[in-house]
Parts: C-alpha cells; sequence; structure tokens
C-alpha cells in the first residue's frame, strides 16, 4: 500500500523530458498524446511505465487524484 501511494507521488511530480510537450507533467498531457504513444508504445523503464498509468487514469477519469496529490507538494 505504502509503494502504491509512493507510485502516485512520483507520478505527481514526473514533467515529461522530452519531445513537444517537455516539461509538462506528465497527468497533465493530452489525451491524444497518450493515446498516441499507447498505439506507438510507451518509451522503456520507468517514464513508460508512468504513462502507462496516466493512460489508465485519463481512461477512467481519475487523473484529478494524481492533481490533488501535486497540489500538496
Amino acid at each position: 500500500m505504502i509503494q502504491d501511494k509512493q507510485i502516485l507521488i512520483d507520478l505527481a511530480k514526473m514533467k515529461m523530458p522530452f519531445g513537444k510537450y517537455k516539461g509538462t507533467f506528465l497527468i497533465d498531457l493530452p489525451e491524444h498524446y497518450i493515446v498516441w504513444y499507447k498505439t506507438k508504445g510507451f518509451p522503456k523503464g520507468k517514464l513508460g511505465q508512468q504513462m502507462g498509468l496516466v493512460y489508465e487514469l485519463q481512461l477512467n477519469g481519475l487523473e484529478d487524484i494524481v492533481r490533488k496529490i501535486r497540489s500538496q507538494f
């Protein structure tokens, strides 16, 4: 459970490190961009895992959970 919380905290703080949306919080990336990556393939490693989580959160309308966490920092 603590690990799950840390995953969400890390996601809340993570910004896109490259590309058109460099510097944008992952949770704030446009849905079309995340869906494009879903079809293309997410990057390897932690960034890809986080983007996959953003995809799932956006798909289920739960991205505000991460935004609330971010507002606490």
